[in-house]
């Protein structure tokens, strides 16, 4: 299925980027954040008897970014439904 338009295509695109960005700040925030950034205020908070602030540096962002994968997937789903790109 293809665009019925140039400014649909664009607008399909613009969400797509927009979607994208959210989603790498959100693993920029807690792989840089809280595994770097925060991770003495962290360590003080104890998470399965790890410092939290070590947990999200060898874990945490890990998980996160293979949440954030089923995330975009959903979403994206959803964008092409929306825009009636989706496949068959």
């Amino acid at each position: 299925m293809a665009f019925q338009n140039k400014e649909q295509a664009q607008a399909y695109w613009r969400e797509n980027v927009s979607l994208m960005l959210k989603l790498l700040a959100v693993w920029f925030l807690v792989s840089f954040g809280a595994g770097i950034l925060f991770v003495h205020q962290l360590n003080d908070i104890q998470f399965f008897g790890f410092k939290l602030g070590f947990w999200f540096a060898q874990q945490g962002s890990i998980y996160t970014f293979v949440l954030l994968i089923f995330v975009y997937v959903f979403k994206m789903n959803q964008l092409d439904q929306k825009y009636n790109v989706q496949e068959d």
